[in-house]
């Protein structure tokens, strides 16, 4: 692939490339956009087919953060960092406290946090190495629990617009993923009353989850053809293509995996068929805000964490509201928001203040 070419195209700063000959650590840090202030975004564990994978992980990802957090509302940019590993075999403290060596000799450009394949203990071990890191145990902790709740309030506010209520009792969820935050979501779902219908790629660990919430289990390639009134991705990306699209017999897509639309126009073919999609970086910030909290001059403070992260299914409703008035995708009335807080307040900064 043509690096410098991708970069350009999505709006790239810096691409940092990372190898510990040691550990056998490669790592890959994307910093998209730090207009609004250092970037912060979760770091992923993840054993990709090849590097080129890797690479395009990093640049959506990242990409995905500026505008999360500009949507959130936080004085944050976007950055991802993706380790190209076996979470289930390749840990080592040697290897986290090498990346968290990568993460320190960046100066403070990026922050990094959890993301798939990453839990608290890994992220104490890179804090012993660096001091830009969150969501720490004696901090924030895992941001899991908060993602899933942002996602449940947004389920609720997509549901009020489609079927004029936020109850979720009786509806049908299909929950693609149940790791981190479709595990905890699948649970939130069940104490609103919700009927499941599950998938995972590690079917060990997933079917034994389906059983203890009583829902029905069907095998990854078939979760996009199951009658559900909400389609819930929460593993991977890019599982909304020309490929899946047609299968789907939902109203709403929402959840909480990252960069869900293969390519924008995917979003296009949703609304067409009238799926109502809920924007990913929106539905899925309540992990960012609870980690974003411990960057406050007072310190972390969980009350104020959650009570921002409850706000999101407000979001989501001003968000689908506009884009059902203007007419547009929903993911293209998300980035005019989040574009138009990024322009303003780069307007701000770009005012001289002397120190």
């Amino acid at each position: 692939m043509n690096i410098f070419e991708s970069m350009e195209k999505l709006g790239h700063e810096e691409l940092v490339f990372w190898y510990d000959k040691t550990t056998g650590l490669k790592a890959i840090v994307g910093i998209h956009d730090t207009t609004l202030g250092p970037a912060l975004g979760g770091c992923r564990m993840w054993p990709y087919e090849n590097e080129d994978d890797a690479i395009v992980d990093a640049l959506r990802l990242s990409r995905g953060m500026t505008y999360k957090n500009a949507a959130m509302g936080l004085d944050l940019g976007g950055g991802k960092a993706v380790i190209w590993a076996d979470s289930r075999q390749d840990k080592s403290e040697a290897l986290f406290r090498a990346f968290g060596r990568l993460i320190q000799s960046l100066g403070g450009r990026y922050i990094t946090a959890e993301d798939v394949g990453i839990n608290a203990e890994d992220m104490a071990l890179i804090a012993r190495e660096t001091e830009f890191v969150g969501g720490l145990k004696e901090t924030s902790g895992d941001p899991s629990p908060a993602t899933a709740l942002g996602v449940l309030e947004g389920m609720k506010a997509a549901a009020n617009i489609v079927w004029g209520t936020e109850s979720l009792q009786d509806r049908t969820v299909a929950v693609q993923g149940l790791g981190h935050v479709g595990g905890i979501l699948a649970r939130m779902l069940v104490d609103e009353g919700a009927k499941l219908i599950v998938t995972d790629i590690h079917p060990e660990d997933g079917r034994a989850l389906a059983a203890d919430l009583n829902a029905e289990w069907v095998e990854p390639q078939d979760i996009y053809g199951v009658a559900a009134d909400i389609f819930a991705p929460c593993a991977l990306g890019a599982i909304l293509n020309d490929a899946t699209i047609p299968q789907l017999k939902c109203r709403v897509v929402a959840g909480s995996a990252n960069n869900q639309l293969k390519d924008a126009r995917h979003g296009l073919d949703l609304l067409k068929r009238n799926i109502i999609y809920v924007p990913d970086y929106v539905i899925n910030g309540g992990g960012v805000v609870n980690v974003a909290d411990e960057f406050h001059r007072d310190g972390y403070h969980p009350e104020r964490a959650y009570a921002r992260v409850r706000q999101i299914g407000s979001q989501v409703s001003e968000i689908l509201n506009r884009a059902q008035v203007e007419r547009i995708p929903t993911q293209e009335a998300a980035d005019r928001l989040a574009e138009s807080r990024i322009h303003v307040l780069g307007r701000v900064y770009s005012t001289y203040v002397p120190e």
